[in-house]
């Protein structure tokens, strides 16, 4: 509550300095206004061209951000030279206090004369643009809501937390037990008992409820599929099946020049290619016609 009333009186006493300063500054510009051929109207409110915009320029400051702060503050350093430079020549030229100087002269040399004349009158002219320049980028500015950083950090942190969750395991969910409470058994009712008297109605006796017990099957695996039916003629050897005599001919020939060494059964079984137990018979036999031990 006191920095309130604080900031309050403060701006008051700014404002009441402005306020007096324009007072100044007001009949400065007025007598400088006449000396440029404004008529009385004219000049009294030249004043409130050039420090006027001088206002508006601060406040433009104070609402823009950017560039367009840049800009009016360039707007507000240009008027506020403008005028000091004005108030200036007012102070040196005695003769704008009672209107005694000639028309359209503000300076005994003509250069500075000319400079001066055509700063106090392009003054309105800039006001318009400048002015007006300044009150379209104030109406187009959208400014940024202050707690805009606060909002950004509460959304980070929210989804810093969610992201955060996602990496919790689950919790393991506890077993389902199953009600086993057997149901109560249905009672006779006694009316029926004296509806019915030849036939005496027996009680209804339910069964045991049993619990309901989930049971955990292993999966069973099909054993694989034996082929079954007569093998296709594709896969039969096309070799016909040769008779025991036909093999020791084939054997004779092969080993013909085969060392004693060499006829073993296993050479004979990939020379002819026949079984084992024809390979052993071919090289006892094959032994035996060489007269060899057979082994």
């Amino acid at each position: 509550m006191k920095s309130n009333k604080g900031k309050t009186l403060l701006v008051l006493a700014l404002v009441a300095v402005v306020a007096m300063a324009f007072r100044v500054s007001w009949n400065a510009l007025r007598d400088v206004a006449r000396a440029i051929g404004a008529d009385p109207v004219a000049a009294t409110l030249y004043p409130f061209v050039v420090d006027g915009l001088m206002a508006l320029a601060l406040v433009a400051t104070l609402v823009l951000t950017g560039d367009a702060r840049k800009f009016a503050l360039r707007v507000l350093g240009t008027y506020t030279l403008a005028s000091l430079v004005l108030n200036y020549v007012h102070g040196l030229v005695p003769g704008l206090h009672g209107r005694t100087v000639d028309w359209g002269r503000l300076a005994d040399w003509d250069p500075a004369n000319w400079a001066l004349v055509l700063l106090a009158t392009s003054l309105p002219v800039g006001s318009i643009y400048f002015g007006s320049d300044l009150v379209a980028k104030v109406l187009h500015h959208h400014p940024t809501p202050i707690d805009a950083p606060a909002a950004n950090a509460e959304k980070s942190a929210e989804t810093n937390r969610i992201r955060s969750t996602a990496d919790v395991p689950e919790s393991t969910r506890a077993p389902i037990t199953t009600n086993v409470t057997a149901l109560p058994r249905p009672v006779a009712v006694g009316f029926l008992k004296s509806a019915l008297p030849s036939k005496p109605v027996r009680a209804i006796e339910s069964a045991p409820v049993r619990p309901i017990v989930a049971r955990t099957v292993p999966a069973q695996s099909k054993p694989p599929r034996r082929a079954t039916g007569r093998v296709p003629d594709v896969a039969k050897s096309t070799r016909p099946k040769r008779t025991p005599a036909q093999l020791l001919d084939e054997a004779r020939t092969v080993t013909e020049d085969w060392p004693d060494t060499k006829l073993t059964a296993e050479g004979i079984r990939k020379a002819v290619r026949t079984s084992p137990a024809n390979a052993r018979t071919l090289r006892e036999t094959l032994r035996a016609e060489r007269g060899l031990a057979v082994a």
